[in-house]
């Protein structure tokens, strides 16, 4: 059932921040972001950190994982009827992922894990959903799953298509550790003058703070598989620019900084992202602004491979933008300063 629906157009401030020197599939190229923002700062903190990249070797990116996730709930009738489907569900990966695949032309099985509690089984589905972020090709698969399970299963039932975990849009500890989306990590080696000319500060600064912050400091706080300063600024301003569905920065600010000072006497900087999710098609991307963000980054929706570019590109940002802040808050009164001049004057 559709219901009429207001139309309200909507504007957010946005800029094209850099160029970033990105190394990506081997190859180094400048890249100009577009983010949209109401947060004047974080344009000029990520543009410092681009200048960094443009200074070095440049920002090293790589995706190690890139799948949606969508978990299922099964009811047996006893205990030992769900074991049963579990050994089936185990027994039966094939048959999984031809469903999977009869899907969507796109959609591929690319893990699952099942747990049972009393009589209910969970079962995580971990999809290769090509250049679409996935959420509705996951979800669709799922579907054809659970058809095929219950028709095997006798005594299964249907409970919901989503069983929370998943984990969509709320924090968790299975998608830091198993990944949601692209799991990207970026790196960075930054000369000692590099560090004292333009971030104002030393390598022994930023690694002590991102040791007593980031490390110490989300512990105390309770973090889940997360020590990070601020990743998902940079990613929900790329998300809004691109069309994404921004409540996937739940999952988005979980992350890890590292820092260390190597043998050559530079600053290593990491930012590692298990939880980016992305598209280049599927709906929000057609809009012109979206479709005209994502080309000039040079991700187009045909080239097979452009959502984990644009993945790329995000994490290339955070790392950016982390970097630039943590430079800020080695330095007393300089954050509350950027704000001040740059907020107000704006």
């Amino acid at each position: 059932m559709k219901f009429p629906l207001c139309s309200l157009d909507t504007t957010i401030p946005t800029r094209i921040v850099g160029s970033i020197k990105i190394v990506y599939d081997c190859d180094a190229e400048l890249v100009s972001v577009p983010m949209a923002t109401f947060e004047t700062p974080l344009w000029h903190s990520t543009k410092r950190g681009a200048l960094v990249s443009q200074k070095t070797s440049g920002i090293k990116v790589a995706v190690l994982g890139d799948v949606m996730t969508r978990s299922v709930i099964l009811e047996a009738s006893n205990l030992a009827e769900a074991i049963s489907c579990a050994n089936w569900i185990k027994d039966n990966e094939k048959s999984i992922g031809d469903a999977i695949a009869s899907s969507s032309k796109f959609a591929k099985l690319k893990e699952m894990r099942t747990e049972i509690v009393g009589r209910m089984i969970y079962l995580r589905l971990s999809v290769e959903t090509g250049n679409a972020s996935g959420h509705n090709m996951s979800t669709k698969a799922a579907d054809t799953v659970m058809d095929r399970v219950i028709s095997n299963c006798n005594g299964v039932k249907y409970v919901s298509v989503s069983g929370n975990c998943c984990v969509d849009k709320k924090v968790s500890a299975v998608n830091g550790i198993l990944g949601r989306g692209k799991r990207v990590s970026a790196e960075i080696f930054i000369p000692r003058n590099i560090c004292e000319i333009i971030l104002n500060t030393t390598p022994e600064k930023i690694v002590e703070l991102n040791v007593k912050k980031n490390l110490v400091g989300s512990i105390l706080s309770g973090g889940v598989r997360s020590a990070n300063a601020h990743f998902v600024n940079a990613v929900l301003a790329i998300y809004l620019a691109t069309g994404q569905d921004a409540a996937n920065i739940v999952e988005a600010s979980q992350g890890i900084t590292f820092a260390e000072i190597t043998d050559d006497d530079e600053l290593y900087f990491s930012v590692n992202l298990p939880n980016i999710i992305v598209g280049t098609v599927g709906n929000g991307k057609q809009l012109d602004f979206a479709k005209q963000n994502l080309e000039s980054m040079g991700c187009f929706f045909n080239d097979p491979s452009s959502s984990r570019r644009l993945a790329a590109i995000i994490a290339s940002a955070v790392l950016c933008s982390e970097l630039s802040l943590m430079a800020s808050l080695t330095n007393k009164g300089e954050l509350m300063d950027a704000h001040l001049s740059l907020e107000r004057s704006a």
